[in-house]
């Protein structure tokens, strides 16, 4: 098998070039989303009650997924907040229902007592979109709890996000931010191994600043974490294609995994898990076929 290839689950070593720390650690994941929320751009109130939402992730598990990542808040663009009170109510008892369900559990949130009270409902990785910007405080939290985490570039806020983005060169930019978030976190007390990056695709780009993001992903790779690619479903791919209906954008979303992993991506961030689970399953296997 090629170093920079496994399976969808499987270890595999890193690229070329990885810090020492991180050799080895690497895998190839594919975490499913889900969204406990009304207002979810592509899933919105399908899974909002705690018994749906519970039924979601454990038919996710069956399908492939190796991560949960279960989210009360919609960070779509133009999203509003959601209070404390209310996105803990929405999330505990959905990390509660799916902590014996054999995959991971993450939290998708920014607001420490959030994933405080994931963790003691059996979360083990915190998905902070902010990279820790909105709470300084979540990387300590995350530290003493010795749970995983992912790095998240965005720019501005979601309500604000897709307001004339601009870079001047958007990979460069994200590479350099993502640099010191991680340094950011690394110095916190939170190991490297346990630090993942997500150049956060759709999250303040325009459909340009998305293909390259994807095209030149490597770049981001060469930092050295493992990095999270979350393509799913979203409005570029509907921008592509003419679809408008994000139910109907997977063969979009299979393309860009696919992409994605063959630039060294490592956990896939998607709704519909199964086919996105086989088809990694066979790019994997072709990409690590040995050459006659």
């Amino acid at each position: 098998m090629s170093p920079d290839l496994a399976l969808p689950g499987a270890a595999l070593p890193g690229p070329a070039g990885l810090p020492a720390s991180l050799t080895g650690l690497t895998r190839t994941l594919v975490m499913g989303v889900v969204n406990v929320t009304p207002d979810s751009f592509s899933d919105g109130g399908e899974w909002y009650e705690p018994a749906a939402a519970v039924a979601h992730g454990h038919a996710l598990v069956a399908e492939g997924a190796d991560i949960l990542d279960v989210g009360g808040e919609s960070t779509r663009p133009g999203a509003e907040p959601v209070g404390l009170e209310e996105e803990l109510r929405r999330v505990v008892g959905v990390v509660e229902g799916l902590a014996g369900s054999g995959a991971q559990l993450s939290v998708d949130t920014m607001k420490p007592r959030v994933a405080e009270a994931a963790i003691a409902a059996g979360a083990t990785f915190v998905n902070d979109v902010t990279a820790f910007r909105h709470d300084p405080g979540m990387a300590a939290l995350v530290a003493e709890h010795r749970c995983d985490c992912c790095l998240m570039h965005m720019l501005g806020e979601p309500r604000t996000m897709q307001d004339d983005p601009r870079y001047d060169d958007v990979v460069d930019d994200v590479k350099a931010f993502l640099a010191e978030r991680a340094a950011f976190a690394v110095a916190e007390g939170i190991p490297a191994e346990r630090v993942h990056l997500d150049p956060g695709i759709g999250f303040g780009k325009t459909v340009q600043h998305n293909l390259e993001l994807l095209e030149r992903l490597g770049e981001i790779v060469a930092l050295g974490f493992p990095v999270l690619v979350g393509t799913s479903r979203k409005g570029f791919l509907g921008r592509l294609t003419g679809e408008a209906d994000p139910r109907r954008r997977v063969a979009g979303t299979i393309a860009t995994n696919v992409l994605a992993l063959e630039r060294g991506a490592s956990v896939f961030r998607v709704h519909d898990v199964g086919p996105v689970h086989d088809a990694l399953t066979v790019a994997a296997a072709t990409l690590a076929a040995p050459r006659s």
